[in-house]
């Protein structure tokens, strides 16, 4: 499965703070609970790495 390529599944996403100050993105799908905890730093990378990909997408469809 590649990033280009759709699939015709739903899931639920959640993102906040855990009580350890680890940042949490959580995902649902048919049951299916797939918590992923990241270090602070971490977190700003990935979000960096999401404004950026944005960034990139905005420009594709300019």
């Amino acid at each position: 499965m590649g990033i280009n390529n759709e699939r015709d599944i739903t899931a639920n996403l959640q993102i906040g703070p855990t009580d350890q100050g680890m940042v949490r993105i959580f995902v649902e799908s048919d049951g299916i609970e797939i918590p992923m905890d990241f270090e602070v730093d971490e977190a700003r990378e990935i979000a960096e790495e999401i404004l950026a990909a944005a960034a990139q997408a905005a420009a594709q469809t300019s």
